[in-house]
């Protein structure tokens, strides 16, 4: 039997897992309290968190095309930092299916349409190797935004299919107050980068669908922008 305590600490995670998924920070947060009355009794809290959300949306549309659950493995394994052991439990299956599952979306994540990156970061190197990080994503860099008023005009002038965003930027601003006043004007997924991401998932007001934690690889940027590019328009059934 899960505590109230086992439950409350893993809640972020499971938070961060769901909006992935969904893309939306409401539909996330609906997953989860689904979820919570009927995690399975075999795994550890954080796990049966996942695998119950996990079931909830297997019947997911998974990256355009490949084997239901695909996208879930790949979240699990780069997002949430899981083993492929874990997440196969997680998924109900062997660790040689998981691991070809998540191969194939791999693969799916490397045939994504490319789109137009605004990047909101104050500190020029780790600026620059966002923007070779982006491109060798096969998306181009259309601006490098330096403080919250150079976002919202290059947003402005030259808009964005997605938006990838430090939170705090130094002198400059807020990451966050910058994406908000863009978010008035354009509409584009947005994915905010940060050292500590358990701290924007206080259930406090609005917060972020997408989270990436500092420092990252290719491989983990290429999945988080095509899955914020393509999570909202994923129905769930």
């Amino acid at each position: 039997m899960t505590s109230a305590a086992e439950l409350i600490a893993v809640l972020p995670y499971a938070r961060r897992y769901a909006r992935a998924l969904t893309g939306s920070q409401a539909e996330g947060d609906a997953l989860v309290a689904r979820a919570i009355p009927e995690l399975p009794a075999d795994l550890p809290p954080k796990l049966a968190l996942y695998a119950r959300i996990t079931r909830l949306t297997e019947d997911m549309e998974v990256l355009g095309h490949g084997r239901p659950l695909g996208r879930h493995l790949l979240l699990l394994t780069t997002l949430e930092e899981i083993t492929l052991a874990d997440a196969a439990r997680i998924a109900g299956l062997d660790e040689a299916e998981a691991a070809e599952r998540v191969a194939e979306a791999r693969a799916a994540v490397k045939a994504a349409s490319a789109t137009d990156v605004l990047i909101i970061e104050d500190e020029p190197v780790i600026a620059m190797d966002l923007r070779m990080l982006v491109q060798g994503c096969g998306h181009r860099v259309v601006g490098i935004a330096a403080t919250e008023a150079e976002a919202v005009r290059l947003a402005t002038e030259k808009g964005a299919g997605l938006i990838l965003a430090d939170i705090n930027l130094g002198r400059g601003g807020n990451g966050i107050q910058a994406v908000r006043r863009i978010l008035e004007t354009v509409s584009a997924p947005v994915i905010f980068v940060t050292a500590y991401p358990e701290q924007l998932l206080t259930a406090e007001g609005v917060e972020p669908a997408f989270v990436m934690r500092k420092p990252f690889d290719p491989v983990t940027l290429a999945i988080f922008t095509y899955q914020a590019i393509t999570a909202g328009r994923v129905p769930l059934h």
